[in-house]
């Protein structure tokens, strides 16, 4: 006898039910006692209330080595869908470790595979929440090959629609190349890790020994290796934090970036701007004042907080618009640029640009870190990506010269010269080929080499060099600045400059690709 309509539902809610228990009560019991949400916890805080729509639910690995055979689990270890976020459409993958340790098989990856192929026609972010153990062993070579298909579709959608990786849990081997390739990570602290060799392989090759946390953990990622954008206390702030970093980027690239209706006057003057730089020029002050001073409601989303301090990036927004700030740090390093603090912003710079992301560049760099070991590491060629992408970039350009623009850094840091549309300075900068001091040196070596009082004569020229050329005009004078500007007016003429190049258009000469000095 055929089963009645009544038994075939009942069938289809069975089996949702066990798709939906994963890895049953006691290891979904157990992941918590870790301090870690289950997949089906980070997919609900994730979206918007009611709005998952699951894809894949009932598919089941096809491996029947090693007594897989007995082992079939419906979704095979992974939650993959799509849903809303603050009413916009975005696809998503959470892997789950109470199934199989979150180890990936053939069908596994297909599904990852189906929703970035989704996300990709459709225009839409693709968010991954990753906690698995790692290619599954049982299935050998087709476990390798289902990574591979992933990295191919995280490149083929790098620069189309963004992508957001999620750390919570372990990441090691070839599964941490997937999150590398992606647009920002966000890792969990205290539950999770990335590393290519755990400390087992690092102390039998090595002899050296060293922890979890101290080899891949989110702050070792965040602050050393600069591999993690995002450092958050637990699930659930990674999970708000990923919500809040997506309502400033576009679906996609063809789109700009979302827009609100602005809460901030956009002709606020914030006259302490006025006394943000010291009177003394080589004493330091927080940039991060500059910013909250100018930026809507003074609110602002730092990316890499951790990393290269002596650079700040980042996303706020201005007149309701989001906006992607670079800024030199003078509080740490002198905000001078190093091979560290140029990745950084190369990156982040490139991101803005390929998603339409305006970019206001905040200045006061003394130039490139000096030493040998920056030389041997390969500053030149680290400096050159952060010059390269900056001139690269095709979206709206502003940049504001607050103190320091000296040397081969006034050029990389958005200068008139390579296509930044306009270029604002304040009264305290100094745009020169070095700072008073190295620049007398050389100068007058002559003199204070023969001068009876050579610290007085220094003293002289320095205030002579500091007089003529540490100030905005000369540049003014040849209309590498558009404006010297009152600090306490940057607001307004931000929001003006932004409204005005909304409209901006302009391209690169036809090409595959350039060859960015990598």
């Amino acid at each position: 006898m055929a089963p009645d309509r009544h038994d075939r539902l009942e069938e289809l809610r069975r089996r949702n039910r066990e798709a939906e228990a994963g890895g049953g009560a006691e290891r979904l019991q157990r992941q918590k006692s870790e301090g870690k949400l289950t997949a089906r916890e980070r997919v609900d805080l994730l979206l918007d209330p009611g709005t998952f729509q699951e894809l894949d639910k009932f598919v089941v690995h096809r491996s029947a080595d090693f007594g897989m055979e007995k082992q079939k689990i419906p979704g095979d270890g992974v939650v993959t869908g799509h849903g809303l976020i603050d009413g916009r459409k975005i696809f998503l993958f959470a892997q789950d470790f109470t199934v199989f340790g979150g180890s990936l098989s053939e069908t596994y990856a297909a599904k990852i595979c189906k929703i970035m192929d989704l996300a990709m026609k459709v225009g839409a972010p693709v968010v991954g929440l990753n906690d698995s153990g790692g290619a599954r062993i049982q299935e050998g070579v087709v476990s390798l090959g289902g990574y591979a298909d992933i990295f191919l579709r995280n490149t083929l959608a790098s620069g189309v629609v963004p992508q957001i990786s999620a750390i919570m849990g372990p990441c090691a081997g070839g599964a941490v190349y997937s999150p590398a390739i992606t647009d920002f990570n966000v890792m969990v602290q205290g539950t999770s890790y990335m590393f290519i060799t755990g400390p087992d392989v690092i102390k039998a090759v090595t002899h050296q020994e060293v922890t979890k946390e101290e080899l891949g953990g989110a702050m070792t990622h965040a602050s050393v290796s600069g591999v993690a954008h995002f450092a958050a206390a637990d699930d659930r702030a990674a999970l708000r934090l990923i919500r809040d970093l997506l309502s400033y980027l576009p679906s996609n690239n063809m789109e700009d970036p979302p827009r609100r209706t602005p809460s901030d006057d956009p002709d606020r003057e914030d006259a302490a701007l006025d006394a943000a730089v010291p009177d003394d020029p080589n004493k330091p002050y927080d940039i991060k004042t500059v910013l909250r001073g100018v930026l809507d409601n003074g609110a602002f989303l730092e990316v890499h907080e951790h990393y290269a301090k002596n650079i700040v990036v980042g996303f706020g927004r201005m007149d309701g618009g989001p906006v992607g700030v670079v800024a030199n740090q003078p509080a740490v390093l002198a905000g001078t640029l190093d091979i560290d603090a140029s990745l950084k912003g190369a990156r982040f710079v490139r991101f803005c640009d390929a998603f339409n992301v305006p970019l206001l560049i905040f200045e006061d760099v003394p130039g490139f870190l000096p030493g040998t070991d920056q030389e041997y590491r390969g500053i030149i060629k680290h400096g050159a990506k952060l010059l390269y992408a900056f001139a690269e970039a095709t979206v709206p350009k502003i940049t504001v010269i607050t103190r320091k623009s000296y040397g081969g850094a006034y050029c990389v840091m958005g200068s008139k010269h390579i296509r930044t549309d306009l270029n604002f300075a304040w009264p305290t900068a100094e745009i020169a080929v070095m700072g008073p001091e190295g620049a007398v040196n050389i100068l007058y070596r002559r003199e204070l080499q023969a001068a009876k009082d050579p610290e007085a004569l220094r003293r002289e020229k320095i205030d002579e060099f500091r007089d003529k050329f540490a100030n905005p005009y000369i540049a003014a004078e040849r209309g590498f600045v558009d404006e010297v500007i009152e600090p306490r007016q940057t607001r307004r003429k931000l929001v003006n400059a932004l409204r005005l190049l909304r409209t901006k258009r302009d391209t690169n000469p036809p090409k595959k690709h350039g060859n960015i000095p990598l």
